[in-house]
C-alpha cells in the first residue's frame, strides 16, 4: 500500500516534465512558429491549450496545355488573367446545356411520380392490401419525393435564369 502512495508523486513529476518539454507555440495570422524573436517582431499570440500540429499543404500542379483528342485544353486562368469572350460563351453554353438536361430529367421524374401518386390515392401493391401502414408509408414517401423534385426543378429554373438571358427551353408548370 505504501508503494502506491510513492508512485503518485513520481507520476506527477513525469507528467509535468513532459509538459515542460513542449516548446511555446505562437500564432501569426495563418502561420505558426516556435521562434520567440520572430513572434515578438510580428506581434504573434501565444497558443495555449493542447498540442498544435501543422502540416504543410501541397500545391496542385496544373499543366498549361493537354492534348485531348485533338482539342487543346488550357489551364484555368490564374489571378487577374481574363478568359477570351468566345471561350467564356462556350463554357456558358455547355453549363446551360447541362442545366437544361438536368431540368428535363427532373420534370420527367416529376411526371412519373405524379402519375404513380394518382392524386393521393396510388394503387395498392401486393403486401399493402393486408398492411395498411405500408401503404400509408409509401404514399408519404411519394409525396415527399414529389415535393423534393418540385424544389429541384425550381432551383434548376433559377440557375437557368442566372445562366443567361434566354428563357429555359423546358415548359414551365
Amino acid at each position: 500500500m505504501k508503494s502506491a502512495y510513492l508512485l503518485i508523486p513520481l507520476a506527477a513529476v513525469a507528467f509535468t516534465g513532459a509538459a515542460a518539454a513542449q516548446a511555446k507555440i505562437f500564432r501569426c495570422g495563418n502561420t505558426y512558429t516556435n521562434d520567440e524573436v520572430q513572434a515578438k517582431a510580428q506581434n504573434c499570440k501565444l497558443v495555449e491549450g493542447g498540442n498544435v500540429t501543422v502540416v504543410q499543404g501541397t500545391r496542385v500542379a496544373i499543366p498549361q496545355e493537354r492534348n485531348n483528342g485533338g482539342k487543346v485544353v488550357t489551364a484555368p486562368p490564374v489571378g487577374g488573367q481574363r478568359i477570351d469572350s468566345n471561350e467564356q460563351k462556350a463554357r456558358d453554353g455547355e453549363a446551360r446545356g447541362i442545366l437544361e438536361g438536368e431540368l428535363k430529367k427532373a420534370e420527367a421524374r416529376l411526371a412519373e411520380l405524379q402519375k404513380e401518386f394518382n392524386n393521393g390515392e396510388p394503387e395498392k401493391l401486393g403486401p399493402e392490401t393486408r398492411n395498411y401502414q405500408k401503404y400509408l408509408d409509401r404514399v408519404a414517401e411519394l409525396k415527399a419525393n414529389i415535393e423534393r423534385t418540385e424544389k429541384d426543378i425550381a432551383g434548376l429554373k433559377r440557375e437557368l435564369g442566372r445562366a443567361g438571358n434566354a428563357t429555359p427551353t423546358a415548359v414551365n408548370k
